[in-house]
């Protein structure tokens, strides 16, 4: 009787998980663990002290509120293209709508900062920078180093740069970076490392992970709101809006201009100097400035619309949502709009608050609870054989505290690590270990999962 009761009281436990929704159900929420960082020039992460993930959630009949330091629980850093900011303490309140209305007038353009956030609490910028061409000087403007654009900070200029390739240099392996302090994702956030076609070797020395695996075989996870109170998915969903057709890459319907010209702007591939930190020549390359992309409708259901989304099911919203994704090339490389833009599909409001002015509820998540997450984990090890140093990566969004042991083949414990919820990697050196046969142990306080591993120098 008393195992029936607890399992009574489980599932009830696990019911009220889901009945607020995906909207208060799906944020990662934290209050002991801090943060890291690197310093550029040393591979030893640092704590920062931040708490990672979200520090509170709480909901209303209209309306969720998520309280966030804005710092995420992979190491950030280091932005190598001299950018001085780390991650900070943001200490914000977002608040989304529940039932998020579709916007039947003019679509709202996308804004500079902050245009969604993450379920970790990070921030999601569209696709600029702050740095455009000025057609009076023939040259870029705004941004470290250039000269102000007409109209101040963040005009809309005719030509606006693109920060994905431009910046690429500056954002850590996690592909983020900071805007005075503000940590944030432009783009699909998965990292560098993981791609088909690898574009940066910052996760060389400074490795990271990012919010999640992406998985070809299945949907991607819910990764956060837009300002309009859409979900934000990643890179794969299921091929018809319907659900049904199975498994495919979500696909942007944005291509690069046929152009060799610009109105009013740089020739493409004019070269131009570009001031800061790490100024120099640059070549104004196709792709350089969003207006080198066009939108091209099409009627292939796995393609978007101009706002980056569809109207479709996935696992959350099996009756069927409006969704934006996080589209990816063949390659994995971020493709262009990158998650959310250049307009908003909903009703467009500043999530960011100053204070909650009605009564809400606080929504504690009952994740550990139940297992449904880890009976379906995915884990990959590697390399295996090893030689100096073993990884486990979790694939999918990781939810639970994952403890990660190495014992020997005798059953001696070796070494310990941990995976916290929204990130993805843990790491032991093998350097010191003789040859042989040892054991990954990985449990979430409730249930172990084992993996065999060899050590072979």
């Amino acid at each position: 009787m008393k195992k029936l009761c607890l399992l009574i009281t489980a599932i009830s436990f696990l019911n009220s998980d889901f009945s607020q929704g995906p909207a208060v159900s799906s944020w990662l929420q934290n209050n002991t663990t801090t943060g890291t960082y690197y310093n550029a020039g040393n591979s030893t992460a640092i704590d920062n002290n931040i708490l990672v993930n979200c520090q509170k959630v709480e909901y209303s009949n209209d309306y969720v509120y998520v309280t966030t330091q804005g710092i995420p629980s992979y190491t950030t850093g280091p932005f190598q293209d001299g950018n001085p900011s780390q991650a900070q303490s943001q200490n914000k309140i977002f608040k989304f709508p529940l039932n998020p209305q579709p916007n039947n007038g003019n679509p709202t353009s996308t804004t500079a900062g902050n245009i969604g956030v993450f379920i970790n609490g990070v921030a999601l910028f569209d696709y600029r920078d702050g740095v455009a061409w000025n057609p009076n000087t023939n040259s870029l403007c705004g941004g470290p180093g250039n000269t102000s654009c007409p109209g101040g900070p963040n005009a809309n200029m005719d030509w606006n740069r693109d920060a994905i390739p431009a910046e690429q240099d500056g954002f850590d392996c996690s592909k983020g970076h900071p805007s005075m302090g503000n940590y944030h994702h432009h783009q699909n956030p998965s990292a560098f490392k993981l791609d088909i076609n690898v574009l940066s070797t910052v996760c060389n020395l400074y490795d990271a992970d990012g919010l999640y695996v992406i998985d070809s075989t299945e949907h991607s996870p819910l990764l956060g709101f837009a300002y309009d109170g859409y979900p934000i998915y990643g890179a794969y969903g299921f091929k018809n809006t319907d659900g049904s057709g199975g498994i495919t890459r979500i696909k942007s319907s944005y291509q690069l201009k046929n152009i060799t010209t610009r109105t009013s702007g740089p020739d493409v591939g004019q070269v131009t100097t570009t001031n800061g930190p790490n100024g120099g020549q640059q070549a104004l390359f196709l792709g350089y400035f969003r207006e080198d992309y066009e939108y091209i409708a099409n009627s292939f259901p796995e393609n978007l619309d101009d706002h980056n989304g569809r109207v479709c099911v996935t696992p959350e919203y099996p009756n069927g949502t409006y969704a934006y994704f996080c589209t990816v090339d063949e390659n994995w490389n971020s493709a262009y709009p990158y998650a959310v833009g250049p307009t908003f599909y909903g009703v467009y409001s500043n999530s960011l608050v100053n204070n909650i002015n009605e009564s809400t509820t606080v929504y504690i998540s009952t994740v550990e609870i139940y297992n449904e997450y880890f009976k379906n984990i995915k884990i990959d090890i590697y390399p295996n054989p090893s030689t100096n140093l073993i990884a486990i990566q979790v694939g999918k969004i990781n939810k639970e505290y994952l403890n990660i042991s190495l014992i020997d083949i005798n059953g001696k414990l070796i070494s310990k690590s941990k995976i916290n919820p929204g990130s993805t990697i843990a790491h032991f050196s093998t350097e010191t270990l003789y040859n042989g046969v040892y054991f990954i142990k990985i449990s979430n306080g409730l249930n172990i999962i084992s993996r065999k591993v060899i050590i072979n120098r």
